[in-house]
């Protein structure tokens, strides 16, 4: 066998990346920026412990594409936000990274100029440079934590992450949630499995060491302390969506079986819409009725929301590309999204401070 290549056999290329703490020095978290993180952490672990009466929103775009599009989306939700913040705590929604069931595009981190030019590097600076910028205006960020060597670099920046339904059941990803620094929300399976999320639950609340990097971009052996704050997130499976009162009734049931704490987010979109946008904004109204009429255990909803309706494909001419409209799931448009937020603020105002939390 002398002689003969047994290695990276299937590799093209390599290509070394800049260590967490040069893209850190590059673009460091401002003070009124780490300040909104840490309110926003904070303020979500209240509504999770029932010190906080209200319920966090995590609203906006499926994925993010266009800087300047998602900052004017930024502004307009900042507004909204403060206008229902006695009732609703509002978290922008900003994904970079998107789960492929095969092919497609893999989000602003991985291929930030829409060209399977894969610039990883450049990703990550307008990425972070993006959470900043949101930060900076006082609305808190969430996304979805899917690589597992990315939160190093961006992590700092965000006040909420969610597990996605592929991803729920990986061993890797509950260990690195683990070590996360903020509540963190896991997806029931694409199949409908609830089973995956409160399994994720428990394994994220204990200690695990697991193989990482470090800030100086070097490989490490990471060893956690355990999270506190995961929770389940329904949004459906198997061609069905799992909102209603019964399933909701299901999932506080299997919680309580685990010894878990009874936090629920309701996903309006994905299954529970299916892939609908009108349909989100009827499990809202939905949700709404269900705390009118008692339930005390569903804490948050997340919304696919943007500029404009709907989505559309990546263009081969990226000046084709229209504003402010998704390019992964489909989105209800802002006035929508405005309307709904408001009328969910309206009725939830009086009844949300006397809910009684399980």
């Amino acid at each position: 066998m002398s002689g003969t290549k047994l290695e990276n056999l299937n590799v093209a290329s390599q290509e070394t990346l800049m260590p967490p703490e040069t893209l850190k020095q590059d673009l460091p978290l401002t003070d009124k920026a780490a300040a909104t993180v840490a309110k926003g952490r904070q303020d979500i672990y209240n509504i999770m412990d029932g010190t906080d009466h209200r319920l966090f929103l995590v609203l906006g775009p499926c994925s993010i594409h266009d800087v300047d599009a998602a900052l004017d989306y930024a502004r307009r939700l900042k507004k909204l936000a403060d206008e229902v913040s006695d009732t609703l705590l509002i978290v922008m929604r900003v994904y970079f990274e998107k789960p492929r069931t095969t092919v497609g595009w893999k989000g602003l981190i991985n291929d930030p100029r829409l060209d399977d030019t894969f610039d990883i590097q450049q990703g990550l600076h307008i990425g972070r440079k993006l959470l900043i910028d949101i930060s900076e205006l006082g609305l808190p960020t969430a996304t979805e934590a899917l690589d597992p060597i990315s939160p190093q670099y961006l992590q700092d920046a965000i006040s909420w992450s969610a597990i996605g339904a592929r991803t729920t059941e990986s061993q890797t990803h509950r260990e690195m949630s683990s070590g996360l620094s903020m509540a963190i929300g896991f997806k029931n399976g694409t199949d409908g499995n609830l089973d995956v999320a409160v399994n994720a639950m428990k394994s994220v609340s204990h200690p695990h060491s697991f193989l990482g990097i470090n800030q100086q971009g070097q490989v490490a052996i990471i060893r956690t302390k355990g999270n506190n704050y995961g929770h389940v997130v329904l949004r459906g499976g198997g061609g069905k969506p799992n909102y209603d009162s019964v399933n909701v009734a299901l999932c506080e049931q299997a919680l309580e079986k685990s010894g878990l704490r009874k936090a629920i987010m309701v996903d309006c979109s994905h299954a529970n819409s299916s892939k609908d946008p009108a349909i989100q904004s009827l499990v809202m109204n939905d949700v709404s009725n269900q705390i009118l009429d008692g339930n005390t255990s569903i804490q948050s909803l997340m919304i696919e929301s943007n500029i404009n309706w709907g989505n559309q494909s990546i263009p081969q001419n990226l000046a084709d590309l229209k504003y402010g409209v998704s390019v992964t799931d489909a989105c209800i448009d802002w006035d929508t999204t405005e309307k709904a937020v408001h009328e969910m603020r309206n009725k939830l105002k009086d009844v949300l401070p006397k809910r009684a939390r399980a």
